[in-house]
């Protein structure tokens, strides 16, 4: 059975990325290229489903990712 998951991505300060499962609460990894950041997701996503399947870890599908706003203060 194939899941979807959203990844939230952000670049560091040396240039590399950095990318986060909302519904994994704790999934996160890095790479040097979106590429890299992509394949390591994979990983990181497939590693927190097998916990999730080991402990009381659940997926969280009540919060439904919207997108992302831009405010200025």
């Amino acid at each position: 059975m194939e899941n979807t998951f959203h990844i939230l991505i952000e670049q560091d300060e040396e240039g590399g990325y950095i990318g986060r499962v909302p519904e994994l609460q704790g999934c996160l990894t890095q790479g040097d290229t979106l590429d890299e950041l992509m394949k390591n997701m994979k990983e990181a996503i497939q590693l927190c489903l097998e916990v999730q399947n080991e402990s009381p870890f659940t997926v969280s599908r009540e919060a439904k990712f919207l997108g992302v706003q831009e405010i200025t203060i």
